[in-house]
């Protein structure tokens, strides 16, 4: 089963370009404003570093989410598309002055930090402008995500988030602050996610954390758990929504909070994940001595996940149903690594044949660059070119 999509207009517009199904985006949207409202006092930020298209930024804030920025351009980007300050969490290991003076100027809802020297440079710069950050603490947890390494931000040896045997002191450093407020504790164990028993194991450490925090009187407002969620790239069309149900139950059955607690999750990649392809043509078939190749116009400039991860994205040849063939796609950046996919079976395919690289709505477009000086590909929603 192949995906649905405007062809005629596909065939009048430069390719390479990204494609967004606005009505899956809204549907997505729907589903995990449903789940939270079983629970109280859950919250969901969305990642803004998976896709900061300005408008599928517009829509999700239409929808009432809150945002998760790791730059002082993802919190600008956040507040074009009007999302309220209030609604924003910054988080980051490497925040510049430049970039707090920011938040601290825009009065956004929560810095999350990563060390004591961003506690005390936050807590300085606050008091030079006469004003009290709202924080909480990134502890690394030390859990296992099953992902890929790349993406694996929980453990002692990744470069993210403070050590819990270094807790204790930090909070009591930032309960002594006068220009910060402490507020909660921020988790994040890395991204692609799809065995809820990580997000398990996460709650049963968040779980200790809390009670070692209450035999010294410390209470805390908000716990937020990250994101991590993943989507099926294998069958894009099969579910196109991810198991959003199952995630905030892992959550409700398993993490402890106290009366009053607000729970934050920061979710990206589940959002916008299965809303954008990576629209493409063909150039040219080459036979090569032991293999077929589609080059495509489209290359690791447009799409990195796979020369970088060696990710998984579902291709598909939208322009016929011709007989399979067996193909290597590939694009025409002057680098071995630029591969889509290697011996898959696509319909047969010509020059000028329009190909869909699926699931691309996450890490696809915010990630492009222009090297060979190629331009970076443009991003058009459903409602443009129907």
């Amino acid at each position: 089963m192949k995906g649905v999509f405007p062809i005629k207009t596909f065939e009048t517009t430069d390719t390479p370009f990204y494609y967004y199904d606005t009505d899956l985006l809204r549907k997505t949207l729907r589903a995990i404003i449903d789940e939270i409202g079983k629970y109280e006092n859950y919250n969901v930020h969305y990642a803004v570093k998976a896709n900061a298209n300005p408008k599928l930024l517009n829509i999700i804030c239409q929808a009432g989410l809150g945002v998760d920025c790791v730059s002082g351009g993802e919190i600008m980007a956040a507040l074009n598309a009007g999302f309220s300050p209030d609604k924003i969490v910054f988080a980051g290991v490497g925040k510049s002055d430049k970039e707090i003076k920011l938040g601290l100027d825009k009065g956004i809802y929560c810095f999350n930090v990563e060390s004591i020297p961003e506690l005390e440079v936050i807590n300085q710069l606050a008091e030079q402008c006469g004003k009290v950050a709202s924080i909480a603490l990134r502890i690394n947890p030390n859990v296992s995500a099953h992902t890929h390494a790349n993406i694996t931000t929980g453990l002692a040896e990744n470069k993210f988030g403070i050590a819990m045997s270094d807790m204790d002191d930090v909070i009591a450093k930032a309960l002594a602050m006068k220009n910060v407020k402490f507020m909660g504790l921020h988790f994040h164990i890395g991204s692609q996610i799809l065995d809820m028993g990580d997000f398990v194991a996460l709650c049963n450490r968040i779980n200790d954390l809390q009670a070692q925090l209450e035999t010294h009187h410390i209470k805390i407002d908000l716990i937020n758990v990250g994101g991590g969620l993943g989507i099926d790239y294998n069958h894009p069309n099969r579910v196109p929504i991810p198991d959003f149900k199952s995630y905030f139950e892992t959550y409700a059955k398993h993490l402890k909070l106290r009366k009053g607690q607000s729970l934050h999750f920061e979710l990206g990649r589940s959002v916008v994940g299965q809303c954008g392809s990576l629209i493409t043509k063909v150039l040219y078939v080459k036979q090569g001595s032991f293999k077929k190749f589609a080059i495509v116009d489209a290359g690791m400039t447009d799409l990195i996940r796979p020369a970088l991860y060696q990710a998984y994205h579902k291709i598909e040849n939208i322009s016929n149903d011709e007989s399979l063939e067996t193909y290597d796609v590939v694009g025409p950046i002057c680098e071995s690594s630029d591969v889509f996919a290697k011996a898959i079976d696509l319909n047969e395919c010509h020059r000028g044949d329009l190909i869909a690289i699926r699931s691309a709505g996450a890490y696809g477009e915010i990630m492009a660059s222009q090297y060979n000086c190629r331009p970076l590909p443009k991003g058009y929603i459903k409602e443009e070119m129907i």
